[in-house]
């Protein structure tokens, strides 16, 4: 599910948040709340050229799906939540491995392959910077499964 908008409107806090792709526009939001609110499992909100950020909801037990970005380091911030963080220079060699959890930073240098699975009792709220975008402009992705089928995903 590519280019949807409007996905997640409104919230039980009273906030209402426009969840699409504002990208190459000058842009200002709570990240903060905006992460917390979002209940899609990815949801791109802004769209450069050279920068891309997206806010994430990963289900108990669920992760973002072992990847690697090749040039683009990648910047993580959890907002609420408890998850695994492991890294490493191959897939099958992830040699570091850290728990996170509400307000820790996980700096992805590129060409290193990662993950961050829930393993807390709630979803775990993030959003992560790409320094050069990794998904189409305005992509929505509800759940993970939805992910896992786009076409236009690694």
């Amino acid at each position: 599910m590519t280019n949807s908008t409007n996905i997640n409107k409104g919230s039980a806090s009273g906030m209402a948040f426009d969840y699409k792709d504002h990208g190459k526009e000058p842009y200002i939001v709570n990240i903060e709340d905006y992460s917390i609110e979002n209940e899609n499992y990815r949801t791109t909100i802004w769209t450069g050229d050279k920068l891309q950020v997206t806010v994430m909801s990963i289900a108990t037990g669920d992760d973002i799906g072992l990847e690697i970005h090749h040039g683009i380091d990648q910047f993580l911030r959890i907002e609420s939540g408890k998850g695994l963080c492991q890294m490493g220079d191959a897939e099958d060699n992830l040699t570091f491995e850290q728990e996170v959890s509400d307000d820790d930073a996980i700096f992805v240098p590129a060409d290193t392959w990662h993950n961050v699975t829930n393993i807390g009792d709630q979803p775990l709220k993030l959003y992560t910077v790409y320094a050069g975008p990794d998904h189409v402009a305005g992509t929505v992705h509800p759940t993970h499964e939805d992910a896992k089928n786009d076409p236009n995903e690694h």
